[in-house]
């Protein structure tokens, strides 16, 4: 069980990785707001609380291994391996530039990360790879894989749920950021793909669900996960795209959107908001 202490860090974490979210889109330059705060909670859990990684760690072969399989939402990412250290603060200001080090996908040439990811479906057989080795080792490092609801109608990525439970790849928990809304749409109008958690299960995984937005619930499916012996397990994330940006919540427009001088002052005002409730 979580210590108060413990809960108001992450949740004071989950901020700050929100605030970094602003100070990399900016004004007037398009970014994934939506996808990427949808997985704060998750990430600021991940990164600071549950996986063995700190900056001092990031060649140790029994390192945990995040794979984010929706690459667009590397922002998240990025931050999280700002505030761990990995990398110069400046570099929040540089992204996508051409003399930047944080490009619009993950790419191995940033401290921390682990794949090379965007291209949607792949994420998953990337990490089955990696969590496969790593039994091969005899390593106590798991794997972790962050997909989106928009990915799930991939063939590779069904591929790879197949081959994770045919292998029996305990050391592998992937998470499902179902927050609903893909690049142009809800994902239900665009690739209808209901009982998701039937699927998975039908598919040889154990499956639990999680309050997207809730440190508790992250951290208590993370552990049943851990604690599944024999097969793969996958997390679903209820959450919402946008989350904490009321101009941006369950709204496509910021999959992939553009920040105004007024949306951005609504952004602040939004976030400032939500650290005068934290204390």
């Amino acid at each position: 069980m979580l210590s108060i202490e413990k809960k108001k860090e992450l949740a004071e974490m989950t901020l700050k990785l929100r605030y970094d979210l602003l100070e990399m889109i900016g004004i007037g330059t398009a970014g994934h707001l939506g996808g990427s705060s949808s997985l704060a909670e998750t990430i600021a859990v991940l990164y600071f609380h549950v996986m063995r990684f700190s900056r001092d760690r990031l060649k140790d072969p029994n390192r945990d291994r995040l794979v984010l399989s929706k690459g667009h939402a590397a922002l998240i990412q990025y931050a999280a391996l700002c505030e761990a250290g990995c990398f110069p603060r400046e570099e929040l200001k540089r992204v996508k530039a051409l003399d930047g080090l944080l490009q619009g996908h993950p790419d191995l040439s940033i401290p921390g990360i682990e794949a090379v990811t965007g291209s949607l479906g792949q994420g998953l057989s990337i990490s089955l790879g990696m969590a496969l080795a790593l039994r091969l080792d005899k390593s106590p490092a798991r794997v972790y894989t962050i997909m989106g609801d928009g990915e799930q109608s991939e063939g590779q990525l069904w591929e790879a749920a197949m081959a994770a439970a045919n292998f029996k790849v305990d050391n592998l928990t992937a998470f499902l950021d179902w927050n609903k809304v893909q690049a142009t749409g809800p994902t239900k109008d665009i690739f209808s793909i209901p009982n998701l958690g039937d699927k998975w299960t039908s598919f040889g995984w154990q499956v639990f669900t999680a309050a997207g937005h809730t440190i508790e619930s992250i951290c208590d499916s993370i552990e049943k996960a851990a604690a599944c012996k024999g097969k793969p397990s996958l997390i679903i994330l209820d959450t919402v795209k946008g989350k904490d940006f009321s101009f941006a919540e369950g709204n496509a427009a910021y999959h992939n959107g553009i920040l105004t001088e007024e949306s951005y002052a609504q952004a602040k005002k939004d976030l400032d908001a939500v650290k005068a409730r934290l204390g």
